[in-house]
């Protein structure tokens, strides 16, 4: 395959589940907008969003303060920025139909008629309803793709490169959700396990569709490191960090044996696997949560940037 090719349909996904990812954390903050009155102005849910966006820095540079407003139009896009919604659906349309001939029909028909659909969008005039309905499209967006994907496409290179982007950016974006949650959503004033940190951390797992797995796995009330637990070390959770990477190495090795050869991207692939086999919640929250995600993350840059180095470039 083409490196220019395999470049595009790693982007594709990468921006669709970004697209997902950015929708979700909308609705996190939306949702805890809307506790009741006597939590008030005293959590900093908008500014949250901004960080676990990873755009605090262009966000500042846009608007002084983050208000609802404000925020729902930096992130949907309707003011121009090229990391919002808006622009990811729009880059990933862009990339689908460089690759037109790799996907199905019904990859593109799912990628196009979101497109389309942004079109449509005045966030200026959206009331909270129409925006949940909004975030709700994106997700079903990126959930028929995911699932056209799996469905319908060749187990070749073709998909292999298609999965590897979504996985990437997957476990990014939960490493991102879990530190942004835990160092700088709950304020000063609460205390770490009072009524509006269970709030917080049940909108954390309900923003990735696991409040009622959750229940299933512990049976118990809901804690951070519990939470942490669920979404790190899980392997039956799919969206947890440690079953991204055994998505990650599964297909990573399949490319291996396809090509003849292994790389930096397999061996920091599988040497992330294996410190994420090998932690114990307990062991994390001593030595720092927010370091061992910051190192995560690193990690998974590292990891990008070798599977850019190795196939796409």
């Amino acid at each position: 395959m083409l490196s220019r090719m395999a470049d595009n349909l790693y982007w594709l996904s990468r921006y669709t589940e970004r697209a997902e990812n950015l929708a979700r954390i909308l609705g996190v903050a939306q949702r805890l907008a809307a506790l009741p009155s006597a939590y008030a102005g005293a959590s900093n849910e908008w500014e949250s969003a901004i960080a676990t966006a990873h755009c605090t820095e262009d966000f500042k540079k846009a608007y002084p303060k983050a208000t609802r407003e404000n925020v729902v139009r930096f992130l949907v896009g309707t003011d121009g920025y090229q990391g919002s919604i808006i622009a990811c659906i729009e880059t990933a349309r862009t990339n689908a139909r460089a690759v037109r001939t790799a996907i199905t029909t019904e990859m593109w028909e799912i990628i196009n008629d979101a497109w389309n659909d942004m079109q449509r969008v005045r966030v200026d005039t959206m009331s909270d309803t129409e925006l949940d309905r909004f975030l709700s499209s994106v997700k079903e967006m990126s959930l028929r793709f995911d699932g056209a994907a799996y469905r319908t496409m060749l187990r070749t290179d073709q998909y292999w490169f298609q999965r590897l982007g979504t996985f990437v950016e997957r476990s990014d974006n939960m490493a991102r959700l879990l530190d942004v949650k835990y160092h700088l959503l709950l304020p000063d004033n609460e205390p770490v396990g009072g009524s509006l940190d269970y709030f917080q951390w049940s909108s954390v797992l309900r923003s990735v569709n696991a409040l009622t797995s959750f229940h299933w796995v512990y049976r118990q009330s809901i804690e951070p490191w519990l939470v942490a637990d669920f979404l790190i070390l899980r392997p039956e959770q799919p969206r947890s960090l440690i079953s991204c990477y055994k998505a990650l190495n599964d297909y990573l090795d399949q490319m291996a044996e396809a090509y003849g050869r292994q790389g930096p991207s397999q061996r920091i692939a599988r040497n992330t696997l294996a410190n994420l086999s090998n932690a114990e919640i307990d062991t994390i929250f001593q030595s720092g949560l927010h370091e061992f995600l910051a190192d995560f993350i690193a990690e998974t840059n590292k990891l990008g940037a070798a599977i850019t180095q190795q196939y796409l470039a």
